[in-house]
């Protein structure tokens, strides 16, 4: 018999990040997601006032550029990251014609390339694809990213409860029994991460059963980078 190895038996199984079946079947299902468009609208409440240069990171097929974009048109420069080619060509179509964007392929599991400093940090439903280990080790990376006052924005999918509200919020989500390739994590563990890379006024923000927003900025005296109530 051909021994093809766990990482090509898993791949023949179930389809990856890598296949556009599994990008098809995620932007089609997850886009029309109520609570995803919740999230996005709790993280513009986050940004900070005024954004010269966002990074993206896991920016699939840049709906939170656009998202960003659309809400600090001042934007001069955004950077997204991923590693899916499906994703890549997505989000490459989409700003084919921004010249302030620039998608570049990157897998989170290594360290983030040199980019300079940002605003901005965030990223959607992306980082729970990471072992624990280096979800810490991102965040530190990204503190060294963000400029003074600058803003970090995670919108997550996170760990419930229970494996009982777990199930059902996959069923809610339409994909019952979960993705094989999340490390999801809980809330509380996740914002102490952040306090503990060097992040400041740590928050969940905003949560509808295993999707969170987790909020974060770098330390700015004046605390001038979130929006005045």
């Amino acid at each position: 018999m051909l021994d093809l190895g766990h990482n090509s038996y898993v791949r023949l199984m179930r389809p990856t990040w890598k296949d556009e079946e599994k990008v098809e079947e995620y932007t089609g299902r997850v886009g029309r997601l109520a609570a995803r468009r919740a999230g996005e609208s709790e993280l513009v409440e986050a940004l900070p006032e005024t954004v010269s240069r966002v990074l993206d990171l896991g920016c699939g097929d840049g709906r939170l550029i656009s998202l960003v974009l659309g809400a600090r048109a001042e934007v001069a420069e955004a950077v997204g990251l991923d590693n899916s080619p499906p994703m890549l060509a997505l989000a490459r179509a989409a700003f084919s014609d921004d010249d302030r964007v620039t998608i570049d392929e990157h897998d989170l599991r290594e360290a983030l390339p040199t980019l300079g400093s940002f605003d901005l940090i965030v990223s959607g439903f992306a980082i729970h694809h990471l072992d624990h280990e280096r979800k810490q080790t991102l965040l530190g990376e990204v503190v060294s990213a963000l400029r003074p006052g600058g803003v970090f924005a995670n919108l997550e999918v996170v760990q419930c409860g229970t494996p009982e509200l777990q199930e059902e919020f996959y069923r809610r989500i339409g994909r019952p029994g979960g993705d094989p390739e999340d490390i999801l994590a809980p809330i509380d563990l996740q914002l102490g991460w952040m306090r503990d890379a060097g992040l400041e006024q740590v928050d969940c923000n905003w949560r509808w059963r295993g999707f969170a927003l987790l909020v974060g900025q770098v330390s700015d005296a004046d605390l001038h980078a979130f929006p005045s109530a």
